[in-house]
């Protein structure tokens, strides 16, 4: 019997780059990436805004953030340690 295939949810670590938001923070996530023609090394960055729901993140923190359910237009991850 063939069984449904399960996603996983992919962690991200990132710092915390605005706290201005009630229960909301702004986390940067940087990666690295290799040029597919090049094959050097790119610093690449996005921003998330992710859950807080005790606002004990501050801006410099390093902190590790997960995907849920879409909690508003831009908020789909929330703070799991931090």
């Amino acid at each position: 019997m063939n069984t449904t295939p399960t996603t996983t949810k992919k962690a991200l670590k990132g710092i915390v780059v605005s706290d201005k938001m009630d229960k909301t923070v702004v986390v940067k996530v940087t990666r690295f990436v290799k040029h597919a023609k090049y094959h050097k090394y790119l610093k690449i960055s996005k921003k998330f805004k992710a859950h807080d729901e005790t606002n004990s993140a501050h801006i410099g923190d390093e902190v590790l953030i997960s995907p849920t359910r879409p909690l508003s237009k831009d908020k789909h991850f929330e703070v799991v340690r931090g």
